[in-house]
């Protein structure tokens, strides 16, 4: 049996882009992991609070649970992409016979994960005060 070699530029590509999925923890640990499902299970359930329309209640709680699944996932992409290639080589890599070079693609992605990321936190934040202190009354 062929043993994977986990590419640490992808998987920090999965996580900026599919993390609040956790496409990035199905790729590295596979279809048993725990983590990946719920977040799965956060996004179904908020896609369900939409189509059926559950009471508001209901929906903001599987809004959160989806947003919180989100930044995890922005958060996982630069925990991976910040790894050093050694220390990922040593974690995914033992016995596939190859070793890490992330180059600069993986530096990029951190880049631009930080600025998806801290522009949405600021964003959730502002739009939290609003429906918090104003009901909403700016959006």
């Amino acid at each position: 049996m062929a043993i994977s070699h986990k590419n640490k530029t992808l998987g920090t590509l999965l996580a900026t882009l599919f993390g609040g999925l956790g496409a990035h923890r199905f790729y590295l640990y596979g279809k048993k992991d725990y983590w990946g499902w719920l977040s799965v299970l956060a996004f179904i359930l908020l896609s369900f609070a939409i189509i059926i329309r559950l009471p508001q209640a209901l929906f903001i709680t599987f809004l959160i649970l989806a947003i919180i699944s989100f930044f995890a996932g922005l958060i996982g992409a630069l925990v991976i992409g910040l790894t050093p290639d050694e220390k990922w080589g040593a974690q995914f890599n033992t016995h596939s016979g190859r070793s890490s070079d992330s180059g600069w693609t993986v530096i990029l992605l951190v880049i631009i994960t930080f600025a998806l990321g801290s522009t949405a936190l600021i964003a959730t934040i502002a739009r939290g005060f609003d429906l918090y202190l104003t009901g909403g009354a700016f959006g």
